[in-house]
């Protein structure tokens, strides 16, 4: 028995303590955990769904409103809007991680959360390889890297199918429009532009040099996209394309060629841009066929 005892003692000793879990961010932070996240709060919902992807999902304590996928996620407290959090009820919380998002979340209530001893990660996810990228560091955050690579491998394999399925495809002249009012797009470097091109899309304002420029609707009527693809203000609502139908002189009014893709699945950067981009390919497709 005594030897026994000093055998499982020497294992005891000898094991590694458990170590730290260091990441570097998308504004190049290096974020670091002594332990795996337990209770990490989303401040998009685009973060919650990578949460999710990256097998953290039940380690997320609180949400931001539109939090609505998965369907788990629709039952997370909210702590306000991305672009105006509930800064008591996020402390009240006592989050050992926070993901913030870089473009979308107010800099200052972001900085006080820092400035509180608050771990954030920032995340920017511009093209597919951010995407897998932020995947798999969460993934390491959560302690949960096994099902995240898995998730982040899956994501570009199905990139990689598009890539091939539409590499020879005719280019189409098309506008997509992120927002209403004002009229905005996104460029070439947005993840929405990676998707267009992947398609065979020509992004007639790719050369902008804002991410999700502000233009106005001559500058479109100008361009005469022979597409135009819209989200709207829900995931069944096509209004925004009934605006454009008044300018027959359009080659898009001409052709009928008005599409709407249900806007989470291609304004969020989450593995679910597969479902977005099947759409958007199909769309194009339907488009090249009306010539």
């Amino acid at each position: 028995m005594v030897a026994l005892y000093r055998f499982l003692l020497l294992i005891l000793l000898t094991l590694p303590a458990q170590a730290e879990r260091c990441v570097v961010d998308d504004i190049n932070h290096t974020v670091c955990l002594p332990k795996p996240a337990e209770r990490i709060i989303a401040l998009s919902p685009g973060a919650t769904e990578l949460l999710f992807a990256a097998g953290a999902g039940s380690k997320v304590i609180a949400a931001v409103t539109f939090s609505d996928f998965p369907e788990a996620a629709k039952a997370l407290p909210r702590i306000g809007s991305y672009n105006r959090f509930d800064m008591e009820a996020i402390v009240a919380a006592q989050p050992d991680l926070i993901i913030a998002w870089k473009e979308g979340n107010p800099r200052e209530q972001v900085a006080q959360l820092r400035d509180l001893g608050l771990p954030v990660y920032h995340g920017d996810q511009r093209d597919f390889q951010d995407i897998a990228s932020t995947i798999k560091r969460l993934g390491v955050l959560a302690g949960t890297e096994q099902e995240a690579n898995a998730e982040a491998n899956r994501f570009l394999e199905g990139i990689e199918h598009f890539r091939q399925k539409y590499e020879d495809a005719a280019p189409v002249r098309a506008f997509y429009q992120v927002w209403v009012n004002p009229l905005m797009t996104a460029n070439k470097n947005h993840f929405i532009g990676h998707a267009l091109t992947l398609c065979g899309g020509e992004n007639i304002f790719g050369e902008l040099p804002r991410l999700t420029p502000r233009i106005g609707v001559e500058a479109v009527l100008a361009a005469d996209p022979e597409v135009i693809i819209a989200g709207g203000m829900a995931e069944d609502d096509p209004g925004w394309l009934d605006a454009w139908r008044p300018f027959s002189n359009l080659t898009a009014v001409q052709r009928d060629n008005l599409f709407f893709v249900p806007p989470s699945t291609l304004q969020r950067p989450s593995p679910r841009l597969l479902d977005g981009i099947e759409l958007l390919c199909r769309n194009l497709e339907t488009a090249r066929g009306r010539r």
